[in-house]
């Protein structure tokens, strides 16, 4: 167990790191509807981290089953063709970071209910490139290892809260503090979204390296 942790504890801190479900937490936190669309975000971000991962887990644990070796060598492609996807984007967002007009779904967030915050959150956990690529790794790492069910089960509960810290952290801060937070998540939002592009530029360069090279060491 102790192993496979270990592998997974970098895949949810790149998860946990990103930029964009932190910035729409406070962003709901701050809107019309308050501790509802956050709470809402919440469980949509860490049911969808949870179900992406756990797809994954049972599709490596039927192929490692099989005796095939083949599902290594293709996560370690696609490892490393995302993570040159991610350079890519990384210079993208580099080259639009004196843009400071919030994106079209910042604007839209104040009118979020909990529900559509939390459909909102499913997507960005599951679909969003970044996400998904780390929830796979993590997904075979955890069902092509000699886990049992239970082992299995534990890790991706453990992989799950561990990506899902951060908003979650926001989250329960505001519920719990909220007069004491609300300046200083105000403050924060205000950067945050003026230098969105060049946060999102230097996590995409960071894991997008990272991921170049865990793909060429696995293959």
């Amino acid at each position: 167990m102790g192993s496979v942790l270990g592998e997974l504890l970098p895949l949810a801190v790149g998860v946990a790191i990103s930029p964009i479900p932190i910035v729409a937490a406070i962003l709901m936190i701050l809107s019309r509807n308050g501790s509802g669309a956050a709470i809402g975000f919440a469980l949509g971000w860490v049911f969808g981290i949870a179900l992406a991962t756990t797809v994954v887990v049972l599709i490596a644990g039927a192929a490692d089953g099989s005796g095939s070796r083949e599902p290594s060598a293709a996560v370690s492609w696609v490892k490393l063709a995302l993570g040159v996807l991610l350079l890519v984007v990384a210079a993208a967002q580099w080259r639009q970071r004196r843009d400071t007009d919030p994106p079209g779904w910042m604007r839209a967030i104040d009118e979020f209910t909990a529900v559509k915050a939390a459909g909102t959150a499913v997507v960005l956990a599951a679909v969003n490139p970044k996400n998904l690529l780390l929830c796979v790794s993590a997904g075979v790492t955890i069902g092509a290892s000699d886990l049992g069910t239970g082992g299995q089960v534990v890790a991706v509960l453990v992989f799950t809260a561990l990506a899902a810290a951060s908003v979650l952290g926001v989250v329960l801060g505001y519920l719990l503090a909220a007069q004491r937070l609300r300046p200083a998540l105000d403050s924060a939002r205000v950067w945050l979204q003026a230098n969105n592009h060049a946060v999102m530029a230097i996590v995409l360069l960071l894991m997008g390296a990272v991921l170049v090279g865990k793909g060429i060491g696995g293959l």
